[in-house]
Formats: structure tokens, C-alpha cells, sequence
């Protein structure tokens, strides 16, 4: 029993200073965008605000969503990371359940379990409101991005993103911001 307890508190611990967001709860049920249609969602989207992850590391993201085939969205994330390079990672999003199309299950790696990628509200046009969340037994691990359209984003529909969030009991005090300043972010337009 003891070595039980320092292996879930060495794993505790590693997922605390990787930045993750981790609750010792169950992952919420939020609703999803009603009737999704993500050929509408296909394009380029700009990362607005992000709770943190282990696995972003860099500012000015953007994601590029295109149609590889039938039912299968090509997914293109990249970063600008402190040294200057842009990192780049190619993956896939597939809908496990086609009655709920906003439900999409993103893989980078062959053989990796493919993660939630679920989207509680866009317009298509101007904002995505993301949202996941992977059960781990006493504790849960969330991650939320807001995407725009453009590098920015109006106050107001942050403010409405936040809300959304927040009704399914999301720290959004916990978001960080990304840095979209057209200057910062040029090298990822070369």
C-alpha cells in the first residue's frame, strides 16, 4: 500500500509542474455545439487563451484544420518558441459518435490514445470555444482553448467563452493568455 501512495504522489506530483490543469474530480458532461458542421469549422484559427498545458510551450498558435477524407479533419498546430523556431505537429480528428459531431477525438502519434477535442460553441466565423478532459481514476486532467478567427478577440466574447466555462465548474482564473502581437508572431508567416 505504501508504495501505491508514492507512486500516485510521484505522479501527482510530475502533472502539478507540468502545467496541467488537474482536478480531483470526475470530467464534467458539458454540452456541445449543436448541429456541428465542420466543414464550416475547416481554416486557420488563432489561440486566444489556453489553460496551460505540458505540451504547448511556445506563443503565437495557430491551428489549421483541412479535410484529409471522409470524416477525417487533417489538424496542423504550430508555435513560436522562445529561440525563435516555429514547432510544428501534423494529427488527425475523427468523430467517435456521428450524433454528436462537436465530439472529436484528436490522435498526433500512431498508436497513442487519441484525446478529447470537443467544441462547446463557434460561429464558424470568429470564435471556438474547446474544451477536454481525461478521467485518471481520483483526478482528472482538462485542457480549454479559446480560438479566433483573427489574432484577436473582442473582451465581450471572451467574457461570454469564460461564462460557459465557468457553468461547468472550469477555473477560468486558471486561463493564460497567448501572445498574437502581429511583430512577436512574423516568423510564423514566413
Amino acid at each position: 500500500m505504501k508504495a501505491m501512495q508514492v507512486i500516485f504522489l510521484t505522479l501527482l506530483s510530475v502533472l502539478a509542474a507540468s502545467a496541467q490543469v488537474l482536478k480531483f474530480a470526475k470530467c464534467p458532461k458539458p454540452a456541445v455545439q449543436a448541429n456541428f458542421d465542420a466543414s464550416k469549422y475547416l481554416g486557420k484559427w488563432y489561440e486566444i487563451m489556453k489553460l496551460p498545458t505540458s505540451f504547448q510551450k511556445g506563443e503565437c498558435s495557430i491551428a489549421t484544420y483541412s479535410l484529409k477524407s471522409h470524416g477525417v479533419i487533417g489538424v496542423l498546430n504550430s508555435e513560436l518558441l522562445d529561440n525563435g523556431t516555429v514547432n510544428s505537429i501534423v494529427g488527425s480528428a475523427k468523430v467517435k459518435d456521428p450524433s454528436e459531431p462537436a465530439k472529436l477525438e484528436v490522435s498526433f502519434f500512431e498508436g497513442s490514445p487519441p484525446g478529447p477535442y470537443w467544441v462547446l460553441s463557434t460561429d464558424y466565423k470568429g470564435h471556438s470555444l474547446v474544451y477536454g478532459c481525461v478521467d485518471y481514476g481520483l483526478f482528472s486532467i482538462e485542457l480549454s482553448w479559446i480560438l479566433s478567427r483573427e489574432p484577436t478577440l473582442s473582451e465581450e466574447t471572451v467574457e461570454e467563452l469564460h461564462s460557459i466555462l465557468s457553468s461547468i465548474g472550469i477555473d477560468v482564473n486558471k486561463m493564460v493568455p497567448t501572445n498574437q502581437n502581429e511583430t512577436y508572431c512574423s516568423a510564423m508567416n514566413q
